[in-house]
């Protein structure tokens, strides 16, 4: 990528810089749109927040979302713009691990940015890729968005949609329509965080290797034991627990700045 030619990787900012260039790069391709780049600032401003590292509430959520997964009779994972530009790898290895369908939905949408992203992924090592052209030919109730036009045999039929970088109409719909949604949103006060089901308050391009991780160390678990996983979670506390790390953090960085604390 051309970031590392001029990005040292001693720059404090490594790491998030990366990924603005891999955002910045699909969308001169044009498989990002331009709204995206402001959700990708948006996501650098609460992963500063939250110190920029998973926490333990984000685990948590990662194990639920793992167990859901896997108890799952149809799951999905739904891949837009941002998600193919920052981690198109991981979401081909999470498909294969749970199995899981993959499909592209757009906000955005047009035909050459799904088949841009489907080419993505395919390269990433997909081999089938719904919600492309006439595959969205099935419709959300009650969204008027281009992403009520989801595949018939894909988020359509889903239990479980996994919805990384998501937006809220959306993910009401989606549960309006009886399905488990789990979303990775730096931003515990988003509508997607607080709509979904389960809420990863991570990173995505940490929280998704981690989750692929999950899903392969859960496996060994019977169902049993997933569903005891899931009935213990409760994303209303995951989201209060993300608020009050963040309400901590920035009390202790205003103390530590404060020179009436020296």
């Amino acid at each position: 990528m051309p970031a590392n030619a001029v990005i040292p990787p001693t720059h404090p900012r490594y790491r998030s810089l990366l990924e603005r260039e891999k955002v910045v790069e699909g969308a001169k391709e044009g498989y990002v749109a331009l709204q995206g780049l402001i959700a990708q600032g948006r996501g650098e401003c609460f992963d500063y927040l939250i110190g920029e590292e998973t926490q333990s509430f984000a685990m948590k959520a990662m194990e639920a979302a793992a167990a859901a997964l896997l108890l799952a009779k149809h799951p999905v994972i739904s891949v837009n713009g941002n998600v193919a530009a920052l981690t198109p790898r991981e979401v081909v290895q999470l498909a294969e691990a749970v199995p899981a369908l993959i499909e592209v939905n757009l906000f955005y949408r047009t035909r050459e940015r799904e088949e841009k992203i489907a080419e993505i992924l395919r390269r990433h090592g997909a081999v089938k890729v719904l919600g492309v052209g006439e595959d969205a030919s099935c419709t959300i109730p009650e969204l008027f968005s281009e992403r009520r036009r989801v595949s018939c045999e894909g988020i359509y039929k889903a239990d479980v949609v996994l919805v990384p970088l998501e937006d809220g109409d959306r993910t009401e719909a989606l549960r309006r329509m009886g399905k488990t949604v789990i979303a990775i949103d730096l931003n515990p006060l988003s509508r997607t965080a607080q709509a979904a089901s389960i809420t990863i308050v991570d990173n995505v391009t940490r929280a998704m290797p981690k989750l692929v991780e999950a899903v392969k160390a859960m496996k060994a678990l019977d169902r049993g034991q997933l569903a005891q996983i899931l009935e213990r979670y409760d994303n209303k506390k995951t989201l209060a627990d993300a608020l009050r790390h963040i309400l901590k953090r920035l009390e202790q960085l205003a103390n530590s700045l404060d020179p009436r604390n020296a």
